[in-house]
């Protein structure tokens, strides 16, 4: 059986793989009575080879969506998507010019703020969790949106 596997799979390993899964299926399956054996044994042997064989493309498609998430071609070779050095230092001073005007809300308007826009609370929510109406929070988020815009557009 191993080497009827191993020239459909191409690999001894792999073939030794789905004897060894033949195995466990039989001892941890109550099969009955089968009229032919050594075509019951090749079947399952097929079925879990498909099964390998889907899983194996399956993994590697998913690897290579990623692969092209994470890097683009540029004269033949992969180059990595991430930021540019100044391109992230920009990224942080843009954060840390957010961070900083968030803290210049006043404190209802803030908290306001975080709870929706940080923590993901509705209106709903984040009014109850204040004590405060719905229609409050809706202000106290837009006054803090238009601050926050004003201040990064500086």
């Amino acid at each position: 059986m191993v080497r009827y596997f191993a020239m459909r799979l191409g690999s001894q390993a792999a073939a030794e793989d789905v004897v060894q899964d033949i195995y466990v299926r039989i001892v941890s399956a109550e099969i009955g009575c089968v009229e032919n054996p050594a075509a019951f044994l090749y079947r399952l042997g097929s079925n879990l080879m498909l099964d390998r064989l889907k899983q194996k493309r399956r993994a590697e498609a998913r690897d290579d969506a990623w692969h092209a998430s994470q890097y683009r071609r540029a004269g033949g070779e992969d180059v990595a998507n991430a930021a540019s050095p100044e391109e992230a230092a920009a990224s942080r001073q843009r954060w840390r010019r957010l961070a900083a005007a968030i803290e210049d809300l006043p404190p209802q308007r803030r908290r306001a703020f975080e709870l929706h826009k940080i923590d993901g609370l509705s209106h709903a929510e984040t009014a109850a969790a204040m004590g405060i109406s719905r229609s409050a929070v809706e202000k106290h988020i837009s006054a803090a949106l238009k601050h926050l815009l004003a201040r990064l557009d500086k």
